[in-house]
Parts: structure tokens; sequence; C-alpha cells
């Protein structure tokens, strides 16, 4: 089994200083990032977003757009959360910090987010078709309805985390 210190087993995904999204990757050539000829790009739609986590339309799906501050982000699937680094002298800190952030986070409303698969987490400035080019992490999700919740927690003086939880709803 592995543990988070071993070498290689947590990913973290940075962003350039704008919001980092979590996307289907069956809409990714439709995310346009900040790279287009619109007065409104996908990435001004992304930094319009309010609050710790939100919805955005993406072709016939939707994008979670992880707020409030660019964060460095990983996924630990045994709790279901995207886990965002705040402030922490190291990782095994951090990550020893997460069950008791869970337990203490004063969670925000409830959204609900329908996946058809697999989600790409990656920076909202990014071409969603040039993925493969940036910084990224792909996450698993089963297809189906997900309920999503956010907040931010201290579960010890010098550990701030950022937590975007993901339960599986029945169909």
């Amino acid at each position: 089994m592995a543990r988070y210190t071993d070498p290689g087993v947590l990913e973290w995904v940075e962003s350039g200083g704008g919001p980092l999204i979590a996307l289907p990757e069956t809409v990714l050539p439709f995310w346009a990032g900040a790279d287009t000829e619109e007065l409104d790009t996908d990435y001004d739609r992304a930094c319009e977003v309010a609050g710790y986590a939100g919805l955005l339309p993406v072709g016939d799906s939707a994008a979670l757009v992880l707020g409030d501050e660019p964060a460095a982000t990983s996924y630990l699937p045994e709790h279901g959360t995207f886990v965002r680094w705040s402030a922490a002298d190291s990782e095994d800190e951090l990550l020893a910090a997460v069950p008791d952030a869970l337990e203490e986070a004063e969670w925000g409303d409830e959204m609900r987010w329908t996946v058809p698969g697999p989600v790409v987490l990656f920076d909202s400035a990014r071409q969603g078709g040039d993925i493969a080019l940036a910084d990224h992490l792909r996450v698993p999700l089963e297809p189906g309805p997900y309920a999503v919740r956010a907040a931010w927690a201290t579960p010890r003086p010098e550990t701030w985390i950022g937590l975007v939880q993901l339960r599986r709803l029945a169909h």
C-alpha cells in the first residue's frame, strides 16, 4: 500500500494565479481558457465564480471551479476530497491534518454536479485541448451525480486546508 510520504504518490496542481477547474474529459475540447479573442473568456467566467467552489456550464456538462485562492490542490480518493494546500510546513503535516480538517470544517451549501466519467484538474487559464502539455491531475470519478460541498479549515495553528468534498449520489 502506498503512503503519502512515498515519492510521487501525491501529485499537486498549481495555477498561475487564477482558479483551478475540474472538467470532465469528454468536454475538454470545449474549454478555451484565456487564449481566445472573445471579450469574456472561459477563464474570465471561472474567475467570476464566487466562493470556494462553483459550477460553470461547459458543453453538455459542467466544470467544478475551485475558487477563492489559487492554492496547490490534489485529490484524496479515500476522502472523496480535493485538498487545497493553503498553509503547512510540509506535505506530511498537511496530509496528517486532513482527517481533523474534515471533522471540524464548516461546510457551505451543497451543489449537485453530474459527471459523465473521469475529470481533469488544471489551471483554468489553460486550453482544455492542450491539457497534455500542462500541469494537470486526472481524477477517475464514476459517471453520475455527486453532492459537492466546500470549506476552509484550520485543524492546527499553522495548517490551513481548503476542502472540496464529493459524495456520490444514487441515480
